[in-house]
């Protein structure tokens, strides 16, 4: 071949190699830009969730902990997942799932989203049992809206409150509750499942008596405990350094703690066997952008907790703490009821009547949405881990050496 032959086919190689990193420098700098508008569509939702510095006055602000609040906050999962995804594989290179660290930070936050299933499922059961408040609130209130307000009609709410009251402060753990042997937790999903087989939220009984109902066990082992899955999510749950070739580390670390977050909020709000405060939930990093609207509602549900010093008791959720609030009143008053009641006295128990009255109304509408939320939140994660786990298996096929 001619010198000038050589030369030609040296200048093209040149040529190819030059055209192939421009290649690889624009797609870099693409993922960069979509991990930091990932990061910031993921602080603007949840700034949408902080409650107003100095509301209007005459406006109807959203209350923090409420039912139309965690719809706003599962709404903001949900899209922050799909986002995710999106970000995680459409575009990239299978073979970074199998480098460091991704190799070990996606396996984690796999394992999370396991736990995270188990939690839906308590909180699905939780919102059960407050359905059975609700209807315990029912009967008071429709006991209290007769008139006129006899002794018969006061028992009758008494008894009704007495037994919500004692049904929000029942020990989760108490054996005598259920009145028998608890049955064994059934796992959500296997650890390499493809999510087939995959048990949704159970569905409760509205027959079950009372008594039994109250019991926030009946689908988990007695050695089961929010805290303590709560607790296993956060574990390893540490910021990235740097040093991804990557560069995904941090979007897989964002979303651990934005699940993780949810999670600890819902355990916080619905009643869950085995929980704690705020006091054990895990520390996100202060100079991350996106981190900053979560720590302050991290702090606002905190002062909530220490507020209402709920540990162990009926949760955070807002519109129950009003009716726990009322309740406690209306019970007060059916003790030194006498007939026939004064006007001032029947116009305070009327108002009560009435703001236990409207907030069992929210619940009635409000329970049954946010329940097939939490339903289509479990399934959302059932689909997507099995979409990464095929990815991965994927990969780890293509990285297998086939002996010939």
């Amino acid at each position: 071949m001619p010198p000038t032959d050589h030369h030609t086919s040296f200048l093209n190689r040149i040529s190819i190699r030059r055209n192939q990193v421009v290649s690889m420098d624009v797609n870099h700098e693409q993922h960069l830009e979509q991990l930091e508008l990932f990061q910031k569509h993921v602080s603007d939702r949840f700034i949408q969730l902080l409650p107003p510095q100095s509301p209007e006055p005459d406006t109807d602000t959203e209350t923090v902990l409420s039912i139309s609040w965690f719809r706003k906050l599962l709404d903001v999962y949900l899209c922050c997942e799909s986002e995710f995804k999106a970000v995680l594989i459409i575009g990239r290179d299978a073979s970074h799932f199998a480098k460091p660290p991704l190799d070990r930070l996606l396996p984690d936050h796999l394992d999370r989203t396991v736990k995270a299933l188990d939690i839906c499922n308590a909180v699905t059961h939780g919102i059960e049992v407050v359905r059975h408040w609700l209807r315990l609130a029912q009967i008071a209130v429709e006991a209290l809206e007769q008139r006129p307000i006899v002794e018969g009609h006061v028992k009758r709410a008494k008894r009704a409150l007495n037994t919500l009251l004692a049904a929000m402060v029942v020990d989760d753990k108490d054996p005598n509750v259920t009145g028998g042997k608890l049955a064994e937790r059934m796992w959500s999903i296997s650890r390499r499942g493809g999510g087939g087989g995959v048990a949704p939220p159970p569905a409760v009984n509205h027959t079950r008596k009372i008594s039994v109902s109250r019991s926030l066990s009946s689908s988990f082992s007695k050695s089961w405990s929010a805290s303590k899955q709560l607790q296993a999510m956060s574990t390893n749950l540490v910021a990235p350094r740097g040093g991804d070739p990557t560069g995904l580390s941090q979007p897989v670390y964002l979303m651990s703690s934005v699940l993780v977050f949810v999670m600890w909020t819902l355990v916080t709000a619905v009643p869950c066997q085995e929980r704690v405060g705020p006091g054990a939930h895990f520390q996100l990093p202060r100079h991350l952008v996106w981190t900053n609207p979560m720590i302050l509602l991290q702090e606002k549900i905190g002062e909530e907790w220490k507020k209402k010093e709920k540990r162990g008791t009926a949760g955070l959720l807002a519109e129950v703490q009003v009716i726990e609030k009322v309740a406690q009143s209306l019970v007060e008053f059916a003790e030194g009821f006498e007939f026939p009641v004064g006007v001032e006295k029947a116009d305070e128990v009327t108002a009560q009547v009435t703001e236990l009255s409207d907030i069992c109304r929210k619940l009635e509408v409000g329970l049954g949405p946010l329940q097939l939320q939490v339903r289509e939140l479990f399934h959302r994660m059932v689909r997507s881990r099995a979409e990464v786990l095929d990815v991965m298996d994927v990969v780890g096929k293509i990285n297998t050496n086939i002996p010939y």
